[in-house]
C-alpha cells in the first residue's frame, strides 16, 4: 500500500454528533470564487499519492512536487505522473493474425447457443489471442516532462534533496505553484494546462536556471501493454524511435514513432535556450543559455497526421486560457455550499465536491467514454468500461452542464461504434444495438469473462440522452439521438426470454449483474437490472411519442410482462436465482446493487417502499463494506434519500471505509492497484445533486440533507 495503514486510517473521516442548524432556502448567490478557493490543495511534503493534475478533459498532465514530472519512478505506485490524451493509443503488430473469433465461446442459454467474447483458458493459441486482444489497443503514456536538477558537485538531485516544499493547486484558475529549495537555492514554478490544446506550460524562476543546474527534459517511455501503465517503462529502447526533427532559436519539434503509430512534441520557449539529445535513450534536454534566471516553456503534444492547431503557444497565452476557461466553468452550472454548517463533516464533504468537479473536468470530459483512472495512468489497458460511463459523466446533466455530458455521449452516434454494437447483437441472435462493456475509441469489444455478460450498461445511453432532452427540450435533440435510443431499446426488447408457462419475460440466463458475484450461466432476473430495463423501455417509448411515431407494441409487451422484482423474507434479492443473497458471505461483497433499483432508478411502480426500506436496513447492517467500490457509497446515499433517510445519506457519503477515502488531491483511493477511481468522484456529484435538488415528484426541499445542516445550492436539476 502507498500509505501505511495508520496513515491511511487518519484520512478517513471520524463521525461526530450533529449540531442544530436548520436547512434554509438560498437567499443570496453563492460566492463561487470563495467556495472553490477555500479548497485549494496544499502540499508541504513529498507524498506519492498527492500528485496534482492540469488538463482540459481531453488531455491531462500530472505533476510531482516540483511542478513537473521530475521523479516519475518515485510516484509510480502512487498517483502516477501521467501524460495522456484521448487520441493517444497504440497497438503492437498483430503478427500472428489473431482474430476475435478465437476468443469467443458458445453458451447454452434458454435453449439455444449464444457466443460471447470471453477470456478463454484453452487451447494455447486462443489464450494468446485473448491476451493480445485485451491488451491492444492500449492507451499511451505520451512522455515524461521534468526538471534536470543538478547539485553543486554536478550529481543529480533526488527527491530527498528538496527542502522548504510548498505546492498549491488553485482549482479556480487551474494553476499549480510549486516552491522548493535545492542546497539553499530557491526554485519557484508555475504549471498550467491549455484548455483547448494538448499543451502544458511551465514558468520556472531560480538562480539554478542561470547556473545551468536546472534544465527541462522530455523522455519517452515504452508502452507496457500490461493492465497498468504508469509511464516509467524505459526498457526496449531499440523498439521505438525519437529525434529532433526541427529547431530554431525559440522552438523545436521532436518526433516519436512506435510501430505504426507516431506523434510529435513541440517546444516553445522564452529567451535563449537549446534542445539537445540527452544521455538516456529517448531523452531530450532543454538548457538555457546561462544569461537569465527565468525560463518559460510550453510543450504541446500533437496527434498523428495532424498539423499544429495554430501558432506556437506562449506561457502568457496558456495562463490566460487556463484562467479564463476555469473561471467560466466555475461560474456556470451548479454550486453547493455547506459553509453554514458547523458539523466538521460538512467541510470535508464540500472539499470532496469541489475537488471532484476539478478532477472530472480535467480528466474525463473528452469525446470518448473515459477509463476509470482518467488520463493519469492506465487501468484495464487504458480502456473505458461503458457501465462506468454513467458514474463518470451523468452528473453533468444534473449540474447544469449538459454540453459536457454531450461531449462523450456523442461517441454512441459514431458509425464504427454502432457497427460494433450491432454486430454483437446480430451474432448473438438479438436485434438492435448491444453496447460493448470493455472497449476503446473505435468501439471494439475486448474479451472479458465478466464484461461480456454485463447488461446494465445497455440503458445508460437512453438515460443520458433523456437528461440532455430534459435540459434542452428541443426537436434537434430528439432528432440527434433518437436512432441511438431506438436501437438501444430494440436490443433491450429482444433480449428478455419469454417463459411461456409463467407468461413473463426474464432477464437471463447468461448475465452477470452489476454485483459481479454470480455465475452467468445460472443467473437471471437481477433486481436492479429489472427496474432499469422497465424504466428505459418506457423512456424509449416516450421518445417515440415525442417523435410522433407512436408506441412500439413489442416494447409494451415486454414492459407489461417483465418479471416482478424477486424477494424473500420481506426483502429484495440480488437476483431471483440467488435465494441465498443474504446468507452466502460471498454475496454480501462487491456492489450492493439492489440499491440501484431505488436510488439510481426512480420509483417506477415496481418497487415497494416498505420492502426496499427493510432491504436497506439489512444491507446497511450486514454488508461487507470493506469489499465495496467507491461508487457504492453515493449509490447508497441515493437510496437513502429516496427512502427519506437524509442522515443515512450523509453517513453513506462519509462512511469510514478505505475505498471511500478521498486523498488530499481529491482523488477517490481504492487500493494499491487503483490509487484513483473517478467513478467515485462522479458518483459523489450525482448523489449530491439528488440530495439537494431532489427527484421527479419530490416536494421536500433538500430531501437528502439532514434537517440540522445548513446548505445553499443553485443550478442543480432534479434527477429522474
Amino acid at each position: 500500500m502507498p500509505y501505511p495503514p495508520k496513515l491511511l486510517a487518519s484520512l478517513l473521516l471520524t463521525g461526530v454528533t450533529l449540531t442544530a442548524f436548520p436547512v434554509v432556502a438560498q437567499q443570496t448567490p453563492i460566492d463561487r470564487k470563495a467556495l472553490v478557493e477555500r479548497h485549494k490543495v496544499v502540499n508541504t511534503r513529498t507524498d506519492s499519492l498527492a500528485s496534482l493534475t492540469v488538463g482540459n478533459g481531453k488531455f491531462a498532465f500530472t505533476t510531482d512536487i516540483t511542478g513537473l514530472q521530475t521523479f516519475p519512478e518515485y510516484y509510480q505506485k502512487g498517483v502516477s505522473l501521467g501524460t495522456e490524451s484521448e487520441w493517444g493509443w497504440h497497438s503492437f503488430p498483430n503478427t500472428d493474425n489473431y482474430k476475435v473469433e478465437e476468443a469467443q465461446r458458445e453458451y447454452l442459454l434458454n435453449g439455444r447457443k449464444i457466443p460471447y467474447t470471453v477470456q478463454v483458458k484453452t487451447p494455447a493459441r486462443a489464450v494468446a489471442a485473448t491476451d493480445f486482444l485485451r491488451a491492444n489497443p492500449h492507451r499511451l503514456q505520451l512522455g515524461n516532462l521534468g526538471f534536470v536538477l543538478l547539485k553543486k558537485d554536478g550529481s543529480k538531485a533526488t527527491i530527498n534533496d528538496l527542502r522548504d516544499i510548498r505546492q498549491v493547486l488553485n482549482p479556480w484558475t487551474g494553476e499549480i505553484t510549486s516552491h522548493f529549495t535545492l542546497e539553499g537555492t530557491p526554485v519557484d514554478v508555475v504549471t498550467l494546462g491549455h484548455q483547448e490544446r494538448d499543451a502544458v506550460a511551465v514558468q520556472v524562476k531560480s538562480a539554478l536556471v542561470k547556473q545551468q543546474r536546472l534544465k527541462i527534459f522530455l523522455r519517452f517511455p515504452y508502452p507496457t501493454a500490461e493492465w497498468t501503465d504508469e509511464g516509467v517503462n524505459y526498457k526496449n529502447a531499440d523498439k521505438h524511435q525519437s529525434k529532433i526533427t526541427r529547431q530554431d532559436s525559440k522552438s523545436a519539434l521532436v518526433g516519436h514513432e512506435i510501430d505504426d503509430d507516431q506523434y510529435a512534441v513541440h517546444f516553445a520557449w522564452s529567451d535563449k535556450a537549446k534542445l539537445a539529445t540527452g544521455k538516456q535513450p529517448h531523452e531530450f534536454v532543454l538548457t538555457a543559455d546561462g544569461k537569465q534566471d527565468q525560463l518559460e516553456v510550453v510543450v504541446e503534444f500533437i496527434k498523428p497526421q495532424t498539423k499544429m492547431m495554430g501558432p506556437s503557444l506562449s506561457f502568457a497565452a496558456t495562463r490566460t486560457s487556463s484562467q479564463t476557461r476555469w473561471k467560466s466553468f466555475w461560474s456556470s452550472g451548479a454550486a453547493v455550499d455547506f459553509s453554514g454548517t458547523t458539523d466538521p463533516r460538512a467541510a470535508e464533504l464540500e472539499r470532496r465536491i469541489v475537488l471532484s468537479q476539478y478532477l472530472i473536468k480535467t480528466q474525463t470530459t473528452g469525446h470518448f467514454p473515459p477509463q476509470e483512472t482518467g488520463l493519469t495512468y492506465n487501468s484495464w489497458f487504458g480502456k473505458p468500461h461503458l457501465e462506468m460511463h454513467w458514474w463518470h459523466d451523468m452528473h453533468y446533466g444534473l449540474w447544469g452542464r449538459p454540453d459536457l455530458l454531450e461531449e462523450s455521449l456523442e461517441w454512441y452516434l459514431r458509425p464504427e461504434v454502432q457497427a460494433g454494437a450491432k454486430a454483437i447483437a446480430k451474432r448473438q441472435g438479438f436485434e438492435g444495438l448491444r453496447w460493448q462493456k470493455m472497449t476503446d475509441n473505435q468501439g471494439k469489444e475486448a474479451p472479458s469473462s465478466v464484461g461480456a455478460f454485463l447488461i446494465w450498461q445497455q440503458p445508460h445511453p437512453i438515460y443520458m440522452a433523456e437528461l440532455i432532452y430534459r435540459a434542452k427540450k428541443d426537436p434537434a435533440t430528439l432528432k440527434k439521438y433518437q436512432d441511438m435510443v431506438f436501437g438501444t431499446a430494440e436490443f433491450m426488447a429482444s433480449y428478455p426470454y419469454y417463459e411461456k408457462d409463467k407468461d413473463r419475460y426474464i432477464l437471463g440466463k447468461g448475465l452477470i449483474p452489476a454485483q459481479e458475484r454470480f455465475k452467468a450461466e445460472e443467473t437471471f432476473n437481477p433486481t436492479y437490472e429489472l427496474v432499469y430495463w422497465h424504466w428505459a423501455l418506457n423512456v424509449a417509448q416516450q421518445w417515440r411519442e415525442r417523435a410522433g411515431l407512436g408506441r412500439n407494441p413489442k416494447w409494451d409487451e415486454v414492459i407489461k410482462k417483465l418479471s416482478k422484482l424477486p424477494e424473500a423474507n420481506g426483502v429484495y434479492l440480488a437476483t431471483e436465482s440467488a435465494t441465498d443473497s443474504y446468507t452466502n458471505p460471498e454475496y454480501k461483497t462487491d456492489h450492493p446493487s439492489v440499491f440501484g433499483a431505488l436510488g439510481m432508478m426512480p420509483n417506477t411502480g415496481q418497487q415497494n417502499l416498505g420492502t426496499m426500506r427493510r432491504t436497506f436496513d439489512l444491507i446497511w447492517k450486514d454488508w461487507s463494506w470493506n469489499d465495496t467500490w467507491g461508487w457504492d457509497f453515493p449509490m447508497t446515499a441515493m437510496t437513502a434519500t429516496r427512502l427519506g433517510l437524509p442522515d443515512k445519506a450523509i453517513d453513506a457519503l462519509l462512511m469510514k471505509v478505505h475505498t471511500n477515502t478521498y486523498l488530499p488531491n481529491g482523488h477517490n483511493f481504492q487500493d494499491d492497484r487503483l490509487r484513483i477511481y473517478l467513478p467515485g468522484n462522479g458518483g459523489l456529484l450525482a448523489a449530491i445533486a439528488l440530495m439537494c435538488a431532489g427527484y421527479d415528484g419530490s416536494t421536500e426541499a433538500t430531501p437528502g440533507i439532514p434537517k440540522d445542516w445548513k446548505v445553499k445550492w443553485e443550478g442543480l436539476q432534479k434527477m429522474p
